[in-house]
């Protein structure tokens, strides 16, 4: 698979761009790189409450474990999770040496997304639009740690209940219980703003 055009290279999945990476096409890395640039950056910068400095330190951190830990990678899980598995132990590592302070909070069980927590919001007020995901943004900023990871997994990194599982290390009815909180924390914190029709 060395010798794979860039036309054939976009056409391969995540794991095998990653075993071909492993395997020395340097070009699959860029691949994989400008497929998840952006999702990955948001989760970052996201759990980190928008500080940019240190979300673009610890960005680059995970590619850079990424680049080291390609020649023992195995297609064992979905790329993504393997990936968003690799940012998560950063955070933790970043929030331990930091003398983080996680917040205790009691967990129940839930599929909901942030998504259904403003709902039916004008399609055609643009800065209606705006304003609402800006006061979504900095409400799920203001969620416990393990809320906001959560939340974000599943709506940045699009991974389901059993890969947020594996990448925060917890079970799924531990996940399902994080999101269902997440969310009801989020409609209380986002009520009050809403306009009174």
């Amino acid at each position: 698979m060395n010798n794979l055009s860039s036309n054939e290279l976009d056409e391969l999945t995540d794991e095998n761009l990653m075993l071909c990476y492993r395997d020395g096409t340097a070009a699959a890395f860029d691949v994989l790189y400008a497929r998840h640039k952006g999702g990955l950056y948001r989760y970052v910068l996201r759990q980190l409450n928008n500080r940019q400095d240190i979300a673009n330190e610890l960005f680059q951190d995970v590619w850079m474990k990424l680049i080291n830990a390609r020649v023992n990678y195995q297609a064992t899980a979905k790329f993504t999770t393997w990936l968003y598995h690799l940012a998560h132990n950063r955070l933790v590592d970043y929030w331990r040496s930091e003398k983080f302070v996680k917040h205790n909070v009691e967990f129940n069980e839930s599929n909901e997304s942030p998504a259904h927590v403003v709902e039916n919001s004008d399609p055609h007020d643009e800065l209606h639009k705006q304003q609402m995901q800006k006061q979504i943004k900095q409400a799920i900023a203001e969620l416990p740690e393990e809320q906001r990871s959560a939340i974000l997994l599943k709506e940045e990194a699009s991974l389901s209940l059993a890969e947020i599982a594996e990448v925060t290390g917890v079970s799924r009815e531990t996940v399902k219980s994080r999101l269902r909180y997440g969310v009801k924390r989020l409609r209380g914190i986002l009520q009050p703003l809403r306009p009174v029709s």
